[in-house]
């Protein structure tokens, strides 16, 4: 048995495969780049997915896409294979992969983590499915994309116009009944905003408790959380926070 064919293997780095190599990276570049521009609203308000989130999607997205579009071209364009039908299984790997993506999302409150790391996850299972199909060139760029995204883009979104977040716990003192725009007035003191609608209010034996999401109104030195803290511990009607 021929378990080594020197011909097949060169089909892998043939002028056509790399020229569909090249042209699914372009798909999933210009996807990658139309996610971070999605992804940047989300950032800008302070949610808890941002670009990061939105590009490795965005991208993994187009490339399972692309690659069905491609798939004259799987396996070093080898057309023997009797029985297989790879886009099922493409399908079940991104299903499964969801799942395990979904598993690392934590939610504590209205704090939400692991939304990049559930992203890079399934754009992780998008790479092993383009290195398995033998678009190894394109592989390896997502493979590259995806960890610049990971490195880079939180450095870029740190110089970039936002508005950070924060998650608020306030305990009032007993048999006391706050006034929301009283708490607007103080918070927006400091250059936050309540976000609309993110506040809840619980009644806990004789105290009133309220949950909400405070967002910086504007991008500067002067907006600080110690500033929030500050102007929180002046306020007589409050507990704790």
């Amino acid at each position: 048995m021929e378990w080594f064919r020197w011909d097949l293997l060169t089909q892998f780095w043939s002028t056509p495969e790399l020229v569909a190599n090249f042209l699914i990276f372009v798909n999933i570049f210009g996807a990658f780049l139309l996610g971070l521009l999605v992804g940047y609203e989300r950032y800008y308000q302070g949610r808890a997915a941002g670009m990061r989130t939105y590009g490795l999607v965005c991208m993994a997205s187009a490339a399972v896409t692309a690659i069905c579009g491609y798939s004259g071209f799987w396996f070093g364009a080898e057309t023997n294979l009797p029985g297989v039908e790879p886009t099922r299984v493409i399908q079940g790997i991104v299903t499964g992969i969801g799942f395990l993506g979904a598993g690392v999302i934590l939610r504590e409150g209205m704090n939400i983590t692991g939304l990049s790391t559930a992203a890079s996850i399934w754009c992780s299972s998008i790479i092993g499915i383009m290195m398995g199909t033998g678009l190894y060139i394109a592989a390896t760029l997502l493979a590259c994309l995806s960890a610049l995204s990971m490195t880079l883009i939180p450095i870029i979104e740190r110089h970039l116009p936002s508005h950070k977040a924060l998650v608020v716990v306030l305990h009032f003192k007993r048999n006391v009944m706050p006034e929301e725009q009283m708490l607007r007035e103080a918070i927006s003191r400091c250059g936050y905003d309540i976000v609309g609608d993110t506040i809840s209010i619980a009644m806990k034996e004789h105290y009133i408790e309220w949950h909400f999401v405070v967002a910086a109104m504007i991008k500067s030195s002067d907006v600080t959380f110690e500033r929030f803290s500050h102007e929180l511990a002046h306020l007589d009607c409050i507990d704790t926070f």
